[in-house]
């Protein structure tokens, strides 16, 4: 119900912000999903309404939501004057911000869609890489070959962490783990498929992520070098979702280390689609062939409605 989701909102001054969305619950309305339509950019809207989908409309549209509140709420930009763009290896960014929002300046930012969530991260004065994994059986092969077919992806001491997990649904969670990590790093960074994965070796913490907590513990090492500059949070969303945010300079040396002056990690909070939409202006006008179209999509692949 769209009435109720109009309220005050008070703006935080933090300069962490960890927020997600769980996409599987949200069974949006006609109400909600056009006007959710019209408040990001037409442009937006028209990439959403090609998704085969449900569950993929269904993030996008959380993700580009999340983007525009994290720009209105925490960099002050209104709504309505956001503009985002991609960067040529689909990084969003903020375009252009109105004179005097100098807050724009040094926030770094980044989402992630997969499994039943889509989050976002973003950090002042860090650049900022998040991913999410969700701990599911492989398709259409079993565990061990799946990892020979990524096989290429991990270092031996990788492989060593992964294999002596214990189960194969231990296994996999660790894979996933490692995965997510590399994932965040690659994202941070920007530099999108040409990266080798194999550079980035990271040395998982012994305590294992949980609920409600994030560790810092993990260490990367880049080229078989530790990278001290970069910092690594991880936790999980639920007993199957695990998230990693990669946290690096900008614009200092790239010897700099981070952790003596890193606030306490903050822990991500759950969003509702009221939340979302709290802040939001429309931007076009109502466009009723955008629910036609939406709600004749299948919510998944027929495989993955089997394995729920």
């Amino acid at each position: 119900n769209l009435i109720g989701c109009f309220r005050e909102q008070k703006s935080e001054a933090m300069d962490s912000v960890r927020w997600a969305f769980r996409c599987r619950s949200w069974t949006p309305s006609r109400s909600d999903w056009l006007f959710a339509a019209r408040c990001i950019q037409q442009e937006e809207k028209e990439r959403i309404g090609q998704f085969m989908f449900a569950k993929d409309a269904k993030s996008a549209m959380a993700g580009r939501l999340l983007l525009r509140r994290f720009v209105c709420e925490k960099i002050g930009v209104p709504w309505s004057e956001i503009r985002l763009e991609r960067s040529p290896r689909g990084k969003p960014y903020l375009a252009s911000a109105p004179e005097g929002s100098s807050n724009s300046v040094g926030w770094g930012f980044n989402l992630s869609h997969q499994g039943d969530y889509t989050v976002l991260a973003a950090e002042h004065g860090l650049q900022v890489g998040v991913d999410i994994m969700k701990t599911t059986m492989p398709g259409s092969s079993s565990v061990p070959e799946f990892f020979r077919i990524m096989s290429r992806h991990f270092t031996a001491h990788e492989w060593s962490a992964i294999h002596s997990a214990g189960s194969e649904e231990q296994q996999l969670t660790a894979f996933y783990r490692h995965w997510a990590l590399k994932e965040s790093f690659i994202k941070a960074i920007g530099t999108g498929l040409g990266f080798d994965l194999q550079r980035a070796e990271f040395r998982l913490s012994p305590e294992a992520p949980t609920q409600g907590r994030v560790l810092r513990q993990t260490r990367m090492y880049l080229d078989e070098e530790e990278e001290p500059a970069w910092i690594f949070e991880e936790s999980l969303l639920d007993a199957d979702h695990h998230v990693a945010v990669a946290l690096g300079p900008a614009n200092v040396p790239a010897s700099a280390v981070l952790s003596p002056s890193l606030p306490p990690p903050t822990t991500f909070t759950q969003l509702s689609f009221c939340d979302l939409i709290a802040l939001a202006s429309p931007l076009t006008e109502e466009d009723a062939a955008h629910w036609d179209s939406f709600k004749i999509k299948a919510e998944a692949p027929q495989r993955q409605r089997d394995t729920r």
